[in-house]
């Protein structure tokens, strides 16, 4: 009896330390902050804009930088095909078909008036020659055909590209037609009978335009090219309606307008609309996604896009705060029942960055964490095993608040335990509630 207890009492110290330290862990909600030194952002009201909206996104993290009425809903225009092109690519990408597959001009299609390539009733394109002349000319008569060949009809199409819209989170989009033609100019045996208009906001064509970059990379194959021969006896090629293409600062008409690494991404213009343009470009790998909306000139909605561009790149950037597997200061492990060891050692499963003011050094970060004592963990468990999250916050003055939450993961596999090194936490655990329970007496 007298080596039981030497040996019982001779672990309760360490073992109500572990308990102790088991209750902070799962309690824990660590702050911490490092001092910033931000660069002085000028105001948006000092570029002068002259838009109806504008918005300034950084394609990897989704921030917006800029926000001129951006969530207002306005006629897109032929930026509607923005969402053409991505279901088209998308169902070619699922292997539904291919860029070879031929299309049969249909009547609709044919029919079709504003830009267009002058199809008619029965001829026959491959979908990529089609979607060429959608993304190069915004070929309205082109985009229709298609959006007939993937889904019977029109009709049938526009319910896709809602549907499509919900799911990415575009809450102020609202299709009528594949092209973003007002409903009086589509054919009128073709028109919906709901008397409703095509409406997007600057900031759903931005969502759109992420969505084509990141799901779509090789968009580029099709967005730079500045001109396209559709068929073989055509008098003149079709010319990209993007003056703001980096290669076209070889181009006597479009050198002014050139931009260093844009690349996309789409025009839109018509009366009620003005003339609109979302467009994309990438630096020593930063990229930015700017939309302007209801310019009074094509020219315009490109000198606009340079300013909204000019005030992402002269002004910001993106920097990482947090690293992939980093341990989390007060919360670096976590309770584990059955295991060979009674906690197992926890990370962040994803890298966290911000986009900050450029030049700036330290970032001001604080951090919360959660973990829930619902789910405790029990060996055996694998190395990856989500225990929690962790969000990550960095303020900066004239930026709002960004805010990124990562998983909590296990960082190594858990072992359960033998039944001797259980046996004996089980006696130890015993006296412990026991000392506990005597200790309240008192």
């Amino acid at each position: 009896m007298m080596l039981v207890n030497m040996l019982c009492m001779s672990a309760v110290m360490p073992v109500m330390a572990a308990a102790n330290n088991s209750g902070q862990v799962l309690t824990a909600a660590a702050t911490k902050t490092q001092t910033v030194k931000a660069a002085q952002i000028p105001s948006v009201d000092s570029l002068g804009l002259k838009v109806k909206s504008a918005i300034l996104m950084e394609a990897s993290t989704g921030e917006v930088l800029l926000n001129v009425n951006a969530n207002e809903a306005m006629p897109p225009a032929s930026m509607t095909k923005m969402m053409t092109e991505y279901i088209v690519a998308e169902q070619v990408k699922q292997g539904k078909f291919s860029w070879d597959d031929v299309v049969e001009v249909k009547d609709n299609a044919a029919k079709s008036i504003g830009s267009r390539i002058f199809l008619a009733k029965g001829d026959k394109h491959t979908v990529k020659e089609l979607y060429i002349a959608m993304a190069v000319g915004s070929a309205n008569d082109a985009t229709v055909a298609l959006a007939e060949y993937v889904a019977g009809s029109e009709a049938e199409f526009v319910k896709m590209m809602n549907e499509e819209a919900q799911r990415m989170g575009m809450k102020d989009t609202y299709f009528i037609n594949s092209t973003g033609l007002d409903r009086a100019d589509m054919p009128e045996d073709y028109r919906p009978a709901e008397d409703k208009e095509t409406v997007m906001s600057a900031y759903d064509a931005a969502i759109l335009c992420r969505y084509i970059i990141k799901d779509h990379p090789d968009y580029k194959d099709f967005t730079t090219i500045q001109s396209y021969k559709f068929r073989p006896n055509d008098k003149a090629p079709i010319i990209n309606y993007n003056w703001m293409l980096e290669a076209n600062k070889d181009i006597t008409n479009f050198k002014s307008f050139a931009y260093e690494g844009l690349d996309g991404m789409k025009t839109g213009h018509t009366t009620k609309a003005g003339n609109n343009f979302t467009g994309t470009a990438e630096r020593n790998g930063l990229r930015y996604i700017s939309v302007v909306m209801g310019t009074t000139s094509e020219a315009a909605r490109f000198t606009e896009t340079r300013k909204v561009l000019d005030y992402g790149f002269n002004n910001f950037e993106v920097k990482q705060a947090v690293a992939a597997k980093t341990k989390v200061t007060g919360l670096e492990s976590v309770p584990l029942k059955k295991g060979s060891e009674t906690t197992v050692p926890v990370v962040t499963d994803n890298a966290v960055s911000f986009v900050v003011p450029k030049g700036t050094q330290n970032l001001d970060v604080t951090f919360k964490t959660n973990v829930s004592n619902d789910n405790e963990l029990v060996a055996p468990i694998k190395a990856g095993t989500k225990v929690g999250t962790v969000t990550y916050t960095y303020k900066a003055d004239g930026m709002e608040p960004q805010e990124k939450t990562v998983n909590l993961i296990t960082a190594e596999d858990a072992e359960k335990g033998g039944w001797f090194r259980l046996f004996f936490r089980a006696i130890k655990d015993f006296f412990v509630d026991l000392f506990d329970g005597i200790k309240n007496l008192f």
